[in-house]
């Protein structure tokens, strides 16, 4: 199959996709190596198609509805991370991503797109298993979250139970 085809085919699969999908299970759909999906998906981007990497894989962004809203926290332990992420999750939130302001690289942001406890333990689960480090310890904790809350009862719930945690940073 030519790569046009490929890409169209992709995007199928994206569009079809009722959650993320990983570049190594797009490339055994496809027959193809993980790093010519990598390709694609940075070709597809560059050609305008609303493609975000997740902890989980790619999905299309489907401009879902609600409230933007930005949460600045602090934390600085693992099991603080995984009570903040529930915090929002538990109220009707979906964490879109994490953002720090790095004193060389200016802001940095990672992708998230949790929407449940199942995606805050997976992310866990994944920060675990690579070793990974949170974007906050570059910050001594200090972070900020983009939220889509449902509405604005959802946001002031979020905000109350994150300062009566102690994480929300005022």
């Amino acid at each position: 199959m030519n790569a046009g085809v490929r890409r169209e085919r992709l995007m199928r699969l994206l569009e079809e996709a009722d959650r993320a999908v990983s570049a190594t299970a797009l490339a055994h759909t496809l027959s193809v190596s993980r790093q010519i999906i990598v390709g694609d998906i940075a070709l597809l981007r560059a050609a305008g198609e609303r493609i975000t990497a997740t902890p989980r894989g790619y999905v299309l962004d489907r401009s879902a509805t609600g409230e933007l809203r930005t949460v600045a926290c602090r934390h600085t332990t693992p099991e603080d991370m995984a009570r903040e992420l529930n915090i929002m999750v538990d109220n009707g939130c979906t964490v879109v991503n994490v953002i720090v302001e790095h004193q060389v690289y200016g802001q940095l942001v990672g992708q998230l797109d949790l929407s449940s406890r199942y995606d805050v333990s997976e992310f866990i689960r994944a920060v675990e298993a690579y070793g990974a480090k949170p974007l906050s310890d570059l910050t001594g904790g200090i972070h900020l979250h983009t939220l889509r809350c449902p509405d604005e009862g959802a946001y002031r719930r979020v905000t109350q139970a994150l300062k009566e945690a102690g994480i929300l940073f005022t």
